[in-house]
């Protein structure tokens, strides 16, 4: 869970400069950049999501009936 805190924190820090460097440059390129990041980053979020549900319930549970 602590490499899950310190991914999303990275992403939140990458996100807020990306956003400023938008706002003082109007460059499209940095929310270009900033859409693929949160795309990426949810992606990842998705599937540390479904590595827990995996662990939690599925192999927990396997054990119980072996």
């Amino acid at each position: 869970m602590l490499i899950l805190r310190m991914f999303l924190f990275m992403v939140i820090l990458l996100l807020v400069f990306t956003g400023t460097l938008y706002l003082f440059t109007r460059n499209r390129g940095y929310l270009v950049f900033a859409r693929q990041l949160a795309r990426y980053a949810g992606l990842v979020v998705l599937i540390f999501a479904l590595l827990y549900i995996l662990e939690r319930y599925v192999l927990v549970g396997w054990n119980v009936f072996v």
